[in-house]
Order: C-alpha cells, then structure tokens, then sequence
C-alpha cells in the first residue's frame, strides 16, 4: 500500500479556538494558505492553494500560539473528513520554514 505522507510549506490564514475532545485531548481546525511556482511538462506552473487542516495533542497546543500569517513546514497525512466529504491535512509536526 503506497505513503500516505506530506510535507507543505504554508502560512497558517485561519485558526479556530482551540477545543478539546471528551476524553481532554487538544484539537485545533484550522485553514492553512500554500502559493509557490513547480515545473510540469516543462513549464513553470503557479499553483494557490488552501486546505483544512487539524492539529491534536501538544502539537495543537504549540499551534493555538502561533501567529496568523506566519509561515511553517508542516508535515502530516491526509484523511477523509468525518463525514468524507473534503480531504483534511492531519498535522503531525511543524518547524520554522
């Protein structure tokens, strides 16, 4: 079965309060906004993107602190959401860009 892995580059736009599940663990939604240029078929192709994004545990914690507009490397899986109608970037860490 292939890698369910990805690293993005991108600067948190939106961030909900942070919450807490029942059994007390952290969880943070957030919107995360991408914008780069990457070569395909030889041609340089702007790519924008914004993708939802979810944060649970201490990396959550670490997350709620930080600054909208900041940019970071977040690296993570992508998941259906709970009711498998998006796609949802489940960050597993985060470090300075």
């Amino acid at each position: 079965m292939p890698a369910n892995s990805v690293v993005l580059s991108a600067c948190i736009a939106e961030v909900e309060a942070l919450r807490y599940t029942p059994a007390g663990l952290p969880v943070l939604n957030m919107r995360l906004e991408h914008e780069s240029q990457v070569p395909e078929v030889g041609q340089a192709r702007q790519v924008k993107l914004a993708v939802k994004a979810v944060a649970f545990g201490a990396i959550a914690e670490r997350l709620a602190k930080q600054a909208i507009g900041s940019v970071w490397r977040f690296t993570g899986f992508l998941a259906n959401a709970p009711h498998g109608k998006s796609v949802t970037f489940h960050i597993q860490e985060f470090s300075q860009d």
